[in-house]
């Protein structure tokens, strides 16, 4: 087999090549150049931003026959002896399979014999933080006064695992994610000599998905010509990485904005059918809401945009969408992305942070306009005109109470039956009535002041369970049953499948063992109204006309949002 993958070939042979890395590799230079480099170096940061690539390139510096120089020949028998491994004064360990104090014991006793081939003796040891304590300490002898001729290199992904003693006697580089720009050049590079045909939005999302590291992204590259062939499109790049097209993330993002539930989750399930990954899809909107958030505060940062092309339908959204908006969607959004880690249903808590950020919408549309101020005061003048018409008008009915009792069951409006929930979940009407029936103030309030506590102590006992009810509210309570009101009919159909749990929790908060009976919004308001009705046309009398009368304009005049009745 004679084909190598890219990210082999394309493999870093001078500092140059080490892009992305400047702060490292001129400091490495200097060094190499004016013979001051340390006896033991530690290259940490995240995967294939090229910390071992540097190591080999620095033993080939401090070896070349032309040194001191600044960037290896690439041509003496010492820089082509070390490129292919034929060098064994090079050695290079995976400390991931070399832990034990015997391994280290080994490098110690060899490390005091001179190099055969080269000037100097260089370890290159991968992944360190993965050897022992105890091999640790055996190597800290030899790290601290090491032969002349010897350099250890110790490359990590995971510093802090390195003890101090170590560190200590180490200079340390860190070694930073690539950014995507970066990335992008240097796969430009890459295709023109290889001669591949790949579109800027290929090459750009390619670069997202390598998240900072080059041989990941010359891997994906690799992945996406193998699947595509001659020309790699934005598609291609896709499929092979399960992202999601920013046309579709557009009309996701603008159905939750428009608050349109049914059109966001069918987007969903969509994508989900078509095999996409879900934690992908929350990745990448994520990304999309924040280039969003970012082109609307300053188009001028389009250059720094992740995920996003700044084309119309973009432009458009981020005019539409309101700043408070997107930073409430990427929270949510990034909660989920923590939720769905460790859930082996990702798809719930993906659809239940969209209905949140749905519902969001209307609580942050107006608080988002340029108008605010002007809209709150005329607000503010429309309820005092509303208040002071209420006035008048319950004066006036106090003098005249029979004229306005005659009256009241003309303009009464008429109340509709509750309709049936949908989505599958079927409202017990009958075992709420009984609530109802035997409803208590008193143990409502009591739970009300208990929600809040309840709710922290579910989430930690079980966070699909905190999910499905985290947005709900008591909405009546008798000794034994608890109505719960929720906002869509899918959270009631949720919920009922975590419902021991929840009344688990809150017998342990509440002290009392209550069954939760859960009803979507719109059907309690209407339940609750129908109740209303026929409790108070049960038996009237001249005194319930009169106060029924005055009940019912307050509430044409006033609404139910700032009426509030208190029994004598």
């Amino acid at each position: 087999m004679t084909y190598q993958a890219l990210y082999r070939v394309w493999r870093p042979k001078t500092f140059e090549d080490v892009v992305g890395q400047g702060h490292i590799t001129q400091t490495l230079q200097n060094a190499i150049r004016q013979e001051m480099f340390s006896h033991a170096y530690i290259f940490s940061g995240p995967r294939g931003t090229g910390k071992t690539s540097a190591a080999k390139i620095f033993a080939k510096t401090i070896n070349c026959e032309q040194a001191p120089v600044s960037e290896p020949c690439n041509e003496c028998a010492s820089c082509r002896g070390i490129q292919d491994g034929s060098i064994s004064d090079i050695i290079e360990m995976d400390a991931a399979s070399n832990t034990s104090v015997e391994d280290v014991r080994e490098i110690r006793d060899k490390v005091k014999y001179a190099a055969s081939s080269v000037p100097y003796k260089v370890y290159i040891i991968d992944e360190v933080h993965m050897i022992s304590t105890s091999a640790f300490n055996a190597l800290l002898k030899t790290l601290e006064e090491p032969p002349k001729h010897v350099v250890f290199i110790l490359a990590t992904t995971e510093p802090h695992k390195i003890p101090l003693t170590v560190a200590s006697r180490c200079q340390r580089f860190d070694f930073k994610p690539i950014s995507n720009q970066t990335i992008v050049d240097r796969l430009r590079t890459v295709i023109e000599s290889e001669g591949i045909a790949v579109t800027d939005d290929a090459l750009g999302t390619v670069a997202l998905t390598a998240e900072g590291g080059m041989r990941d992204a010359l891997s994906v590259l690799d992945q996406a010509i193998s699947y595509s062939g001659d020309q790699v499109e934005l598609d291609d790049v896709l499929t092979v990485t399960g992202g999601v097209a920013q046309g579709i993330l557009t009309d996701v993002v603008r159905a939750m904005y428009a608050s349109d539930a049914q059109k966001a989750l069918s987007l969903l399930d969509e994508l989900i059918q078509n095999g996409k990954d879900p934690a992908r899809f929350v990745y990448d909107l994520i990304y999309f809401l924040r280039d969003v958030l970012l082109y609307k505060s300053a188009p001028s940062l389009e250059r720094i945009l992740e995920r996003a092309i700044a084309d119309e339908p973009f432009e458009q959204l981020a005019r539409d969408a309101g700043d408070a908006w997107l930073q409430e969607a990427i929270t949510r959004l990034n909660q989920c992305q923590q939720e769905i880690k460790w859930s082996t249903s990702p798809k719930v808590f993906i659809e239940i942070a969209i209905l949140a950020i749905t519902n969001q919408n209307s609580q942050t549309s107006e608080a988002d306009t340029p108008v605010t101020q002007a809209a709150d005061t005329e607000t503010v003048t429309k309820l005092t005109g509303r208040i002071e018409q209420l006035e008048k008008e319950l004066t006036n009915l106090k003098e005249a109470p029979a004229s306005a009792a005659s009256q009241a069951p003309a303009n009464e409006p008429k109340r509709s039956a509750p309709r049936p929930a949908k989505n599958g979940y079927k409202v017990p009407h009958e075992k709420i009535r009984r609530v109802l029936d035997a409803a208590e103030r008193p143990i409502l309030k009591e739970i009300q002041s208990q929600w809040a506590s309840f709710l922290s102590q579910l989430k930690s006992t079980s966070a699909p369970a905190h999910a499905t009810i985290q947005d709900s509210k008591p909405a009546a309570a008798s000794s034994d049953s608890l109505v719960v009101q929720f906002k869509y009919d899918i959270h009631c159909s949720l919920f009922l499948d975590n419902r021991e749990t929840v009344e688990s929790v809150l017998t342990n908060v509440t002290g009392k063992k209550q069954t939760i009976i859960p009803i979507p919004a719109k059907e309690w308001q209407e339940l609750r109204n129908d109740y209303i009705s026929k409790q108070e046309t049960a038996e009237p009398n001249d005194d319930q006309q009169e106060e029924e009368s005055l009940i019912t304009e307050a509430r044409k005049l006033a609404g139910d949002d700032l009426l509030e009745i208190h029994d004598e």
